[in-house]
């Protein structure tokens, strides 16, 4: 079985073009500032719209930071919102990878500081 990558360090410094300090500084406000309750409450009361756009939001966070495994977790989410439902097993991959994404982005703030 393959690790999982939940962090691109490298390829999300690139992205704001190689500034380390503005990188640190965005995985500071992603780990302070999203939080995955307010999208389980709306998936729970199947708000299905308010939902996807929460999810979405999520995604395309993870995906300019370079956070690998929560996009890939948000894209199926994402997928599975648009159709309103949700596999429960889809959102318990979610949360766990939200758990691990949290722990590495920690890791590479330590790095840095």
């Amino acid at each position: 079985m393959s690790e999982n990558i939940y962090i691109n360090e490298e390829e999300g410094k690139k992205r704001v073009m190689d500034n380390t300090g503005l990188y640190i500084k965005l995985l500071g406000k992603f780990k302070d500032g999203t939080n995955l309750d307010e999208l389980l409450a709306l998936v729970s009361a199947k708000d299905w719209e308010n939902a996807r756009n929460t999810m979405h939001a999520i995604k395309g966070v993870a995906a300019n930071l370079s956070l690998t495994e929560l996009f890939n977790q948000s894209l199926e989410v994402e997928t599975q919102l648009k159709e309103k439902t949700v596999n429960p097993e889809s959102l318990e991959k979610l949360k766990a990878c939200f758990v691990e994404t949290l722990e590495a982005v920690e890791k590479v703030i330590e790095q840095n500081a």
